[in-house]
């Protein structure tokens, strides 16, 4: 790789590589020793094509969610079954990666700024500015859809569908208009324990023995031609399990059991030494 070699957005890929190795080392101890990561489905991304690719999740953290993804899918590109044990799969990572962010957040620090240049596709939130819901929606940059459109031609785009931390906000049809134009391969992703383990920007760490699950599913069946995006949509909510359907009102007792069943979760430190 040359020097100053870029990739299609202008970054330089030696600056970027060093970036993913030394925040991967800095971050690997937040999924496995101070928490750990249950992964499942790691198979499916080492079966994936270089290119074209969608991974649709769920939100909890603006930035703990994309770092782990960045983990897993270069863990299990280095063999790794469904674990992120030695971080030396990092020395030679994945480079066309990408994530779409909101350019208020990626602009909101130094850090954020940093992170940007790992891979960040930021966008104009339409529906939001300042961190409050606006309730006059702006026009959607043309060059928003165009950067994705780019970045999916030369790799693998991560995105947020919901387009907010909160649980069950409804997916924007953004997404489904992506879908349906540029056609990718659209992997979904389920993540918990996130919100539990890390603050709302998911830099600092909020607590520790948290189980954190990181589920990787088949790609959608799609009919990009027949399909509407309506239906894309309620195809997207019920991937990242976020419809409406899956909201309901939970009992005392069964209240009582989850707890029981966070408590053993904490991975019985007291009884043995998580590996870092």
């Amino acid at each position: 790789m040359g020097l100053l070699k870029r990739n299609p957005f202008g970054h330089i890929l030696f600056i970027k590589k060093w970036l993913i190795r030394i925040f991967g080392v800095i971050t690997h101890r937040r999924y496995r020793g101070f928490n750990e990561l249950h992964i499942e489905g790691s198979e499916i991304i080492a079966s994936l094509p270089d290119k074209n690719v969608l991974f649709i999740s769920n939100h909890q953290t603006y930035f703990a969610d994309v770092v782990a993804m960045f983990h897993v899918f270069n863990a299990s590109l280095s063999g790794r079954h469904d674990n992120i044990k030695n971080v030396g799969y990092l020395w030679q990572p994945k480079m066309n990666i990408y994530y779409v962010a909101a350019s208020e957040t990626m602009k909101s620090g130094l850090l954020p700024r940093i992170l940007s240049y790992v891979g960040s596709i930021s966008v104009e939130r339409t529906w939001r500015a300042g961190g409050k819901d606006v309730t006059e929606k702006r026009e959607v940059n043309p060059n928003d859809t165009e950067n994705i459109r780019i970045a999916l031609e030369d790799g693998w785009v991560i995105t947020f569908p919901q387009g907010t931390t909160k649980s069950f906000k409804p997916v924007r049809k953004g997404t489904a208009h992506i879908i349906k134009q540029y056609k990718p391969i659209v992997v979904p992703i389920v993540i918990d324990g996130f919100r539990r383990s890390f603050d709302k920007k998911g830099l600092r760490l909020k607590k520790k023995n948290i189980l954190q699950s990181f589920i990787i599913k088949e790609p959608l069946v799609i009919d990009y031609e027949n399909e509407t995006i309506e239906q894309i949509v309620e195809k997207v909510e019920f991937a990242i399990e976020q419809h409406p359907s899956f909201l309901k009102v939970i009992p005392a007792e069964e209240i009582e059991e989850q707890e029981r069943l966070n408590n053993l979760r904490k991975w019985n430190v007291d009884k043995k030494e998580i590996p870092s």
